[in-house]
């Protein structure tokens, strides 16, 4: 058996005489072309021309997109911006962690100019975000919360109690029955357990 061929996007594959394009490719000027980078497969059924295909790794690495709801935990803090580390894209876990921000004004939706960033989040904290763009050099993706079902889903109190939301802006530990300021995110019917 022949080794497997990789391919990068933009390579050229065959002509259009030697193949028909089929999943992973494109066509220009006559020859079919790579889009995506994986591994290049031909099939051909009944004496028919082959359907030339690009196959991606199963295992390869999902990548958070602009508009995905993600979950991340925060990582620090500071007056303008919380940094985060995204571990899950939907529900879907990430081989390993991307850094995220959100930045002061991605916070809340009303009252952007009052967010203060740390009655919203603390160190630790588990947050359900959008993406909201790709980022920057320093290859941050920037995230906001400011939908109602977007926010603080876990946190924990100075005691090392999971606290619990009390309102959209306040959590409240269990055993101390200290509230502490979060932006909270409220609770989505599908994801009640019952």
């Amino acid at each position: 058996m022949a080794p497997a061929r990789y391919c990068v996007p933009g390579e050229r594959l065959c002509s259009l005489e030697e193949g028909t394009p089929g999943s992973g490719t494109y066509t220009r000027h006559g020859s079919i072309y790579a889009s995506l980078a994986g591994c290049l497969m031909k099939k051909s059924e009944n004496g028919m021309l082959p359907v030339v295909s690009v196959m991606r790794d199963v295992e390869s690495q999902l990548l958070p997109d602009v508009g995905a709801t993600v979950t991340c935990k925060v990582c620090s803090i500071n007056s303008r911006f919380a940094k985060v580390h995204i571990l899950y894209v939907g529900s879907t876990p990430l081989k390993s962690p991307f850094r995220g921000t959100i930045r002061r004004e991605d916070v809340r939706a009303t009252e952007k100019d009052k967010v203060e960033v740390y009655k919203s989040f603390r160190p630790g904290d588990i947050v359900l975000a959008k993406v909201i763009s790709l980022g920057d050099a320093q290859s941050n993706y920037l995230l906001t919360t400011a939908e109602n079902e977007l926010g603080v889903v876990v946190a924990h109190s100075e005691a090392g109690v999971q606290m619990v939301p009390i309102s959209w802006c306040e959590m409240q530990c269990p055993s101390t029955h200290s509230k502490e300021l979060r932006k909270v995110a409220r609770v989505q019917p599908q994801f009640l357990q019952t």
